[in-house]
């Protein structure tokens, strides 16, 4: 159930935004087993003097069509190996569906901890027992 914030170059329409969304949702329940009605997605748009995403010594030439991803999600949640496929199904499934150039992804995972999260309600439900903190689920 991460929380996912996309940076784009203002410019894209809706369809192209919303393949973007999917696409992504689609990598997250792959590689992360995240539900897939579990969608925290926000996008801002800036114009392009307002995104400077160099390299790095890298060698990796960006074009103006940069995405950028942000997950916040959970602390102890993901393997190294989970998060490495899930970078993997990004740049595949952002390609296939969105015709974005992998040299144009970079993807930043946060972690926090359970108390950082309230989700409606102004209550902790991974602390309060609404949310059961191993699956992310409801408890029923």
């Amino acid at each position: 159930m991460p929380f996912v914030y996309y940076d784009i170059v203002r410019g894209r329409s809706h369809d192209e935004i919303r393949a973007l969304l999917d696409s992504a949702q689609g990598a997250l329940v792959e590689s992360f087993g995240t539900p897939e009605t579990d969608r925290y997605q926000i996008v801002a748009q800036h114009s392009p003097d307002e995104m400077i995403i160099q390299d790095n010594g890298l060698g990796i030439d960006r074009s103006e069509n940069v995405v950028v991803i942000h997950l916040i999600n959970r602390r102890g949640k993901k393997t190294q190996a989970q998060k490495e496929k899930v970078y993997e199904l990004l740049a595949r499934n952002l390609k296939r569906d969105c015709g974005l150039d992998p040299a144009d992804l970079v993807v930043v995972i946060t972690e926090n901890e359970s108390e950082d999260f309230s989700l409606g309600y102004g209550k902790a439900q991974f602390l309060n027992g609404d949310l059961d903190p191993a699956s992310s689920q409801p408890r029923r």
